[in-house]
């Protein structure tokens, strides 16, 4: 298998093959602002902590990321650049995204964004993050090439009197909203009461704005709302399908990815000898962890299992000799299913999970005949 390396869950997420243990706080907006006089990163949860001597506008941003949907988000992590007229810009997106890297959160959004000319560079860097195992997801402006489950790509904008917010202005909002939408629902129809209009548009241009991986608004007439909730991801493969398109479906497989990693690195990892036994508690608590989000309605059910597969690829490339429970070798292509389950595998653990998330009601059919 290679030199010796740091422990690893190896956990991937496709359509029918995920693997994941207890539930994870969620709900942080990470929020990026520049000020003449820049001030420390500050974790805050109200309105009322929101330090003084902020501009205007970005006391207004924060503000919008603070509202939330069902309920507001857990916190609101603020990071501020040094915007002053000595400040390189590049640096200073340098040394954020390098703090927010080794912080926790679920929705990034940066109000100045588009004006800094920075949407591809922090689209680059959530595409690293996420194949780093690291579940971060940005509401970005005009991010139209993104094309990644990791980037909601808000293009429209929002009225509120007579201010008129654009699309870069509109992501704390939104980024607010994702955080505090439940597990058991989407942003989809959300309703947004503090705006009074929004970009229109007809019919026709809603489905063609969805279809391209744009979070977008409609006015139905008596108020504005989310038209569906939707990320950049365009172009599908067989192992992101159109499930992978879906804020709420991402939202639970980013929320089981992290929590099963915190928890073997907390509660496993290092701790257990790797012998059957300890391998059937790791499962067995994963198999708990499932039920319970089932039973919560975030699944419809789930299951893990040791990865008979994985462990004969494993043995294989060791020579094809497995090295039975009881100490004594075989030859790979001598040995049961069973038997290469119950071997010993070194460092390494194989599993493979199969669930199945609940989406929400998004679409009905009802034909009514006379």
């Amino acid at each position: 298998m290679g030199n010796i390396v740091a422990p690893v869950v190896n956990i991937s997420f496709i359509e029918k093959a995920i693997s994941a243990i207890a539930r994870g706080e969620r709900g942080i907006v990470a929020i990026v602002i520049r000020e003449t006089t820049p001030i420390d990163p500050v974790i805050i949860t109200s309105v009322t902590e929101i330090p003084s001597g902020l501009s205007d506008f970005n006391t207004n941003q924060i503000k919008l990321a603070l509202k939330g949907y069902t309920k507001t988000p857990k916190s609101v992590l603020i990071y501020c650049m040094d915007g002053g007229e000595d400040a390189v810009l590049a640096d200073e997106y340098t040394a954020a995204l390098n703090y927010l890297e080794t912080a926790k959160w679920n929705y990034l959004c940066i109000p100045t964004i588009e004006t800094d000319n920075k949407v591809s560079d922090v689209v680059t860097w959530i595409k690293t993050c996420r194949q780093n195992k690291k579940m971060f997801k940005a509401v970005l402006p005009n991010a139209n090439s993104a094309d990644t489950e990791g980037v909601i790509n808000v293009t429209s904008s929002l009225v509120a009197g007579e201010t008129t917010y654009t699309a870069e202005q509109v992501c704390a909002r939104v980024a607010g909203l994702l955080a505090g939408t439940s597990l058991l629902m989407s942003a989809t129809y959300a309703p947004l009461a503090d705006f009074d209009d929004c970009t229109r548009l007809t019919a026709a241009q809603e489905d063609a704005a969805v279809g391209a991986g744009k979070f977008v608004f409609v006015n139905d007439g008596e108020k504005v709302k989310v038209v569906r909730a939707v990320n950049s991801l365009v172009t599908t493969t067989a192992e992101k399908g159109d499930q992978f398109k879906k804020i709420k479906i991402v939202e639970v497989m980013d929320m089981i990815y992290d929590d099963i990693r915190q928890t073997c690195e907390d509660d496993y990892i290092g701790k257990f000898n790797n012998s059957y036994d300890n391998k059937c508690l790791l499962i067995t608590a994963i198999n708990a962890y499932f039920t319970e989000l089932a039973n919560q309605g975030v699944l419809s059910g789930g299951y893990v299992e040791i990865d008979v597969d994985a462990q004969k690829n494993y043995f294989a490339g060791k020579g094809g000799t497995v090295k039975l429970e009881d100490g004594s070798e075989k030859a790979l292509a001598e040995c049961s299913d069973d038997e290469v389950k119950r071997a010993n595998t070194g460092t390494w653990v194989y599993l493979q999970g199969h669930i199945s998330i609940l989406d929400a009601v998004e679409d009905i059919t009802l034909p009514i005949y006379i």
